[in-house]
């Protein structure tokens, strides 16, 4: 998992050739109006779901994981928590991997939390267990979603 300021993403662009084109899209786009959503780059290769949670506790949120995308999570409007836990270290699934809906959860409890502020964003990989949403009321947020292969 990655935790930077979006001015600073080019520290990040060559981990992912799809990396600028989402940062430069998110950069030069005002979501303040615009309806929560899919937003396609690239068909299924790269998309943004412009989401607005209720939030959640520690408590109530699982970990998930994906095989097949990259997530980008970047709050729009509010401090949102993420709790991180290696897939490695996960020890049990409470729901089984969907490769149609590339996810599975777990009922383990993260490792560690991290506050994501407007202005910044967190990276999870495949091998990222992590548990999003962590507010104490609704936010709106976007999440880029990029197939790894």
């Amino acid at each position: 998992m990655i935790i930077d300021k979006l001015n600073r993403w080019e520290r990040v662009a060559g981990m992912h050739p799809a990396f600028k084109m989402v940062f430069d899209f998110i950069g030069r786009t005002d979501f303040s109006h615009m309806p929560a959503g899919r937003i396609a780059l690239d068909g299924e290769k790269v998309f943004i779901n412009l989401d607005e949670p209720e939030g959640t506790t520690r408590e109530e949120q699982v970990l998930e994981v994906h095989r097949r995308y990259i997530d980008i999570h970047v709050p729009l409007d509010a401090v949102e928590e993420v709790g991180w836990k290696p897939l490695e270290e996960i020890e049990h699934f409470s729901v089984a991997y969907d490769a149609t809906l590339d996810r599975a959860f777990s009922d383990d409890r993260p490792r560690f939390y991290a506050s994501v502020r407007p202005g910044e964003f967190c990276i999870v990989f495949p091998e990222d267990g992590h548990a999003p949403a962590i507010a104490p009321h609704p936010f709106r947020k976007l999440v880029a979603k990029i197939r790894v292969n």
